[in-house]
Parts: C-alpha cells; sequence; structure tokens
C-alpha cells in the first residue's frame, strides 16, 4: 500500500531536477452520453402516477413469464403439476399455479401523503425515518396486476431482496385465509448486454473480453490500444460548502490531484495523465443550513406576508455554487467532465433529476454546448439516472437516491445485494413513485433497463463497493458503490480497458492508494 504522503515526499521534498520535465498529454475520452431520462420541456404533472407501475409490468412481464416458464414447466409437487394463471383474480384456492405480478409492500412505517401536506404547509412534519420495514414483522408483501391483488406469505419471501415496484413471478398455492403461500419466487435476470463499441468507433478494431476461471468471474486484459492504460475518475458528495473552511484543503488536494500538480512530474504524473474523464455523481453542493422562510413585516410590526416566490436574499448562501464553479473552471481546461444532479444539488427534487442549469456555472459555462447544440460540450451536465458510452463501455449511473430508498426497504446493509437486484429486477427505480418522488410517465417508463450496462455507478454512499455479477447469457456487469467524498476523503478510479477498480484517499494526514 502507497500513501499519497509518500508520493509528495518522494516528488516534491527534493531539489529541483536539472533536466525538463517531459511534456504530458491527456489522454482523450471516447464518450457518448444518451438522453435516456431526459423529460419534455413543456411537462406536465395533472396525470396519474399509476400509469407507471402498467407501462412497467407491461415491459418487464414477458421476461419474468420467460424465466418462470423455463424453471416451473413440468413442475409437479404432490401429484398436481403448476399451471400459469394470465392474472392474479384467476388464482384458486388450493390449486398449484403460478402467476407474475408487482410487487407492493404495505409497511406501516413508510411516509404518506400527510407528511408531504405538513411540509408544504409550513407546520411542523413528523420525524423522518431511516428504515421503513417492521422488527415486529407486521409488513405484508402483496402481488398486484390490473385485475386485482394478493397476499404473498412463506418463508421463500425471506430470501430475496424485493420492494414495492419490482415485477416478479410466484409459484404456489392460495390458502384458506386467501393468500398466496408462495413455494418459489422468480425475476426477469439481466437484460440483453450490447457489445461494445456499438455506439461508437473505437481507436483501434479491438475487444476486451471477459471470461470465468475457476468459477470466478476475471476480466482479460484487452490487445493495447492507440491510448491503452486510460482510466475514468468517479466521485461524489463533494458538497461544496460556504462555511467549512477546514474541508476546502481536501477539495483544492483533489484538484491538484487531477490536474497532477500535486506529484513528481517523472513519475506519478504519467499516470495521471491517463485519467481521461471525471464523473461527478450528485451531491456536489452541501445541504442549506437554514430551513425555514422568513416572512416581511407589514405596518407596525404584523407579520406580512412571505417574500416573493419564497425567496429571501439574506437567507441565500450563494458561496458554494461560486465554489463548485471555481472547481471546475480549473479541471476543465485539462479533463472533461460529465455533472450528474444529486439530492442536495439545485435541481428538481422528482426522479429523473434533470441537469444543472448552465447559469449556475459562470465560469464554466464556455465549455457547455450551445443551447440546442446536438454535440455534448467539454462540461456534460446530465441527468440523474444517466446512461451514456464511455470507451465503448456501456454506463448506468445515479445520484444515490434510488439505492437509499431501497435501502430502506430492507433490513441488509448490502448495498452491493440491492444494486445486483435492481440489475435482475431490470428496474434503476423500482421505488419510484411510491416513496421516491418521479415524474408521472403515461407513456414510457424510462427506469426499466432495457439493455444491460457494462458497469452500473451509485453515488453518494457510505461506503466503497465493487463486485462484477454475471448473468445467464454471459453478461458481466461491474457494480460500483461510489463513497461520499465529504465523509470519506475517497475518489473511485476505474481502468477503461479492463473495468478494474480502484481507490484512491485524499487526506491532510495520511492518504492510501489501494
Amino acid at each position: 500500500m502507497v500513501t499519497l504522503d509518500d508520493i509528495a515526499n518522494a516528488g516534491l521534498l527534493q531539489k529541483p531536477s536539472d533536466n525538463a520535465p517531459e511534456a504530458l498529454e491527456r489522454s482523450q475520452s471516447n464518450y457518448k452520453p444518451l438522453h435516456s431520462f431526459a423529460l419534455p420541456k413543456d411537462r406536465q404533472y395533472q396525470q396519474q402516477f399509476a400509469d407507471i407501475y402498467f407501462l412497467r409490468l407491461t415491459k418487464i412481464k414477458p421476461a419474468v413469464e420467460k424465466v418462470a416458464s423455463i424453471a416451473w414447466e413440468g413442475t409437479v409437487i404432490g401429484g398436481e403439476r403448476a399451471k400459469k394463471v394470465e392474472r392474479v383474480l384467476d388464482v384458486r384456492q388450493g390449486e398449484l399455479c403460478w402467476v407474475t405480478g408487482t410487487v407492493y409492500i404495505d409497511m406501516a412505517l413508510k411516509p404518506n401523503i400527510l407528511e408531504d401536506v405538513s411540509k408544504d404547509r409550513w407546520i411542523s412534519a413528523p420525524p423522518s425515518i431511516d428504515h421503513y420495514f417492521s422488527e415486529e414483522g407486521h409488513d405484508a408483501v402483496m402481488l398486484e396486476d390490473d385485475s386485482g391483488r394478493i397476499r404473498l406469505i412463506g418463508d421463500t419471501l425471506k430470501d430475496f431482496f424485493m420492494v414495492t415496484g419490482c415485477i416478479v413471478a410466484v409459484m404456489g398455492t392460495e390458502n384458506a385465509n386467501g393468500e398466496f403461500q408462495v413455494l418459489d419466487l422468480k425475476f426477469a435476470d439481466l437484460p440483453p448486454q450490447p457489445e461494445r463499441w456499438e455506439l461508437s468507433k473505437p481507436p483501434k478494431p479491438v475487444k476486451s473480453k471477459a471470461k470465468v476461471k475457476d468459477g470466478d468471474v476475471e476480466m482479460t486484459d484487452s490487445p493495447a490500444t492507440a491510448q491503452g492504460g486510460k482510466k475514468m475518475a468517479i466521485v461524489s458528495g463533494l458538497e461544496f460548502s460556504g462555511t467549512d473552511t477546514s474541508y476546502t484543503v481536501e477539495l483544492n488536494l483533489l484538484l491538484e490531484y487531477l490536474l497532477g500538480e500535486a506529484l513528481d512530474p517523472m513519475a506519478q504524473q504519467n499516470e495521471l495523465a491517463h485519467i481521461s474523464r471525471l464523473i461527478i455523481a450528485g451531491n456536489s453542493i452541501a445541504a442549506e443550513q437554514k430551513t425555514h422562510v422568513e416572512m416581511d413585516t407589514g405596518k407596525g410590526g404584523k407579520p406580512g406576508v412571505h417574500k416573493k416566490y419564497g425567496y429571501d436574499s439574506s437567507s441565500y448562501n450563494p458561496i458554494p455554487s461560486q465554489l463548485l464553479d471555481e472547481f471546475l473552471s480549473e479541471l476543465l481546461p485539462s479533463m472533461p467532465v460529465t455533472l450528474l444532479p444529486g439530492a442536495l444539488d439545485p435541481a428538481n427534487a422528482s426522479y429523473p433529476q434533470q441537469p444543472i442549469h448552465a447559469a449556475m456555472f459562470p465560469k464554466s459555462r464556455a465549455y457547455t454546448p450551445l443551447p440546442g447544440a446536438a454535440e455534448h460540450g467539454w462540461l456534460d451536465a446530465v441527468t440523474n439516472p444517466w446512461e451514456g458510452e464511455v470507451d465503448g463501455w456501456r454506463v448506468l449511473g445515479t445520484g444515490g437516491q434510488n439505492l437509499d430508498d431501497v435501502f430502506k426497504y430492507v433490513n441488509s446493509d448490502d448495498r452491493l445485494g440491492m444494486m445486483e437486484a435492481m440489475c435482475r429486477w431490470r428496474c434503476s427505480a423500482p421505488t419510484a413513485p411510491d416513496t421516491l418522488w418521479a415524474y408521472p410517465f403515461q407513456e414510457d417508463e424510462p427506469f426499466v433497463m432495457k439493455e444491460c450496462p457494462h458497469m452500473y455507478f451509485v453515488g453518494c454512499q457510505p461506503e466503497f463497493g465493487t463486485k462484477i455479477i454475471q448473468g445467464p447469457d454471459g453478461q458481466m456487469v461491474r457494480l460500483i458503490a461510489v463513497p461520499s467524498f465529504a465523509d470519506t476523503r475517497e475518489i473511485v478510479l476505474v481502468d477503461s480497458e479492463t473495468l478494474d477498480v480502484s481507490r484512491v484517499k485524499i487526506t491532510t494526514g495520511t492518504g492510501t492508494s489501494e
């Protein structure tokens, strides 16, 4: 393990060299963003949210039924052959059958509309909770479709991650109480995975391959490309603040690290020159400390009305956005940046979040594309979730709200397992719109994974984690839980050829590279 202090001491705490350092050129990023989660400019909110569930069921149900048919075809239990029923309402008591539908989990601790109303009315709101599940076992798991709803019971349910909104097929029988005793359960599993370089041209006609060695999934090295050894950097939770001055030191060190200014020119800078793109995955701005809106006073000091649009110039703090703008303006001449919004950033609160407006970056917006331009800019402010192709790999990433909401449903700390479950459910935001605010889609459900990504990252997580999962048709997905930089001081580096992952910890004391 090498510490950043060791690197700095080796490169900086020595007399200047008589030889001029070799001029380094940063590797170029092969990048093609997709606009899978862009909302129309004239979007409306009068429509009902139920259509999202119907669209999701329509899109995922055929894949779930295909998996279930293969697994349960010819299954005989107690002399009775399992048969498929089309609707939940067609389930008959005592008959062995299987049916597909949408999971709904009735939880007493889940938030309700009264909480939202209380917040809008500016009165005392119920206290927020970390989890929705009940330790007493009062939560009820339902399966529903357009015909009705039936309660699911059985120990089999404990073997799977399940949240409201995921599509499953269950096999079992209905008991005398009208409950469905589950004997087995199936998901859609990973969707078809596109080939590398499907949307863009590689620097050279090479393809990275993957193989299974000794039962473990292993990414193999590809032939060297014209720009071999490239890396993409992912960081989240920068949380620029106008009050925490001690944290500013780590942010400056991060900037110097990415620019290669803190390392030895003849050694480690050559390696950092291969970082071809920085992805910022949410929460670039720190949470605002002031939560109430002051009111104007009327004549005689009597309370008046709220200020226009609820805005009070005395309570607005422009420093965090200015610091982020300065950070980007220092970095952009050297490196392209993809910027995802997060829960704390100046973007719409509902999923999918739309890009942060270029007006927030007076110094950096010169690197953004012109309005209406088809090409992306050097600074690409994108949606959350976001999908694109980076160096030939299909990448799906979020700012973390989807995983944080799923985490509240289950009694587990395995966030990588929850990310894997979302991939196998083929849905990146299953709890939307039930407990995760979402736009009420009518014609499409963009959270359904139509194609399997090669890499799936989620930002603003409490700790770093990564693993590779494999699908039934050879699909392989690199999962990355990106830690919040404000909490961990860690940044993630991904090899653009092998998808191998490393992390760098930057602190004022001891920094480690793992």
